[in-house]
């Protein structure tokens, strides 16, 4: 039985699903859902045909400005002992492995330096793991663990914590405005047994849309995605009492969307119907960072941004590290430019891709946030 058959049957069983309930079976079910199959990153033109290519796979560069960027945030905080490095996500370890490698410029940071890598996925963490073999020995390069998701045990030291491209695949919630009120759309069977979307028959609770979203025209949609605010408040405790700092990158917007959804599926580099393939399709939705703001705001931390990853990027260095590399490599100045706007262009990552931070209340500032 496929996952989409399975998903069928929970609903002819016990009735319509929110989209965020659907989102979280396609992606995570053990058995077949789409991050417990395979290892979905790749570009086009490699022979495995990833679904999507991250910035780490782009260039060393992404890494290598991320990885400064830590250690320049554990240097202001006076150079905390036992600091704790997680990534949430890891995709293929690329960019731990890049951030590892440009982090031997503080000898200090990395002596008692714990990394934990948050990896749902049992086929990523086997890629994450070779990626990070370190030396002919086979050792990691690194004191590394693995941990299926962001708990308790991970707030009992500094933290320092990177997250590129992870927000947007936690699930989202979807509200649509009616003339009965706010109802949630839900994950349903039509007439043949197929899966499509509904709204539910009762309105939501009053007080669950935001009361600024009233204005919403008939038809308007109210997305949320409670499980992202949720960690990243999480985080952001931690970070407010017991020091570090928090990088959040991500595809999403600053300020309020509007009405429209963003929820997507995508398979071998092009958009599909969200509810065709699931197990098979990446689905996401754009990360809304002002609510993520808001979020670490009640943790306690400072949030610094969101600001573009263009002009985060172009901030920390990342034009002058290209520099750098074409000037000990000058066959490679054709990537390397390449890459370079890809990462920070207006028309590539660098104005959709959003940077935010959270960082203790005794920090205002950091690399890359503008004042």
């Amino acid at each position: 039985m496929t996952l989409k058959s399975r998903i069928a049957a929970l609903i002819a069983a016990q009735g319509p699903m929110s989209v965020a309930q659907f989102m979280t079976i396609a992606l995570l079910d053990p058995r077949d859902g789409y991050y417990a199959t395979r290892d979905p990153i790749g570009a086009k033109t490699d022979d495995k045909h990833g679904d999507f290519i991250t910035a780490p796979e782009i260039s060393q560069m992404f890494g290598e400005m991320l990885g400064l960027w830590l250690v320049q945030a554990w240097a202001d905080q006076g150079c905390p002992k036992n600091p704790r490095l997680v990534e949430l996500g890891p995709g293929r370890g690329t960019l731990m492995a890049d951030i590892l490698r440009t982090a031997a410029v503080a000898p200090d940071f990395l002596a008692d330096l714990e990394v934990v890598l948050v990896e749902a996925s049992p086929v990523l963490q086997q890629v994450q793991a070779e990626t990070l073999r370190g030396g002919e020995d086979g050792r990691m390069a690194a004191d590394i663990s693995w941990q299926h998701q962001f708990d308790h045990s991970l707030a009992d030291r500094p933290l320092f914590l990177v997250a590129n491209e992870f927000f947007d695949a936690l699930p989202v919630r979807q509200y649509v405005r009616t003339e009965r009120g706010w109802c949630e759309r839900m994950v349903t069977l039509d007439g043949a047994g197929e899966l499509t979307f509904a709204l539910a028959p009762v309105p939501a609770p009053p007080g669950l849309v935001p009361a600024d979203r009233a204005g919403a025209p008939l038809g308007g949609v109210y997305e949320t995605a409670p499980a992202s605010l949720a960690l990243a408040e999480e985080i952001a405790a931690v970070i407010a009492a017991k020091g570090g700092a928090a990088l959040l990158v991500d595809y999403g917007y600053e300020a309020a969307l509007g009405f429209s959804e963003t929820l997507q599926a995508v398979s071998g580099h092009r958009f599909a119907e969200a509810l065709a393939e699931p197990g098979a399709d990446d689905l996401s939705a754009h990360v809304d960072f002002a609510a993520l703001a808001q979020a670490g705001r009640r943790g306690g931390a400072t949030v610094l941004g969101p600001v573009t990853q263009g002009l985060f990027l172009a901030g920390i260095g990342l034009t002058d590290r290209a520099g750098q590399l074409i000037k000990a490599n000058p066959d490679s100045a054709d990537s390397v430019i390449a890459a370079t706007e890809r990462l920070i262009g207006h028309d590539q990552m660098g104005r959709l891709f959003k940077a935010l931070a959270f960082l203790p209340p005794s920090i205002s500032g950091a690399a890359g946030f503008t004042p």
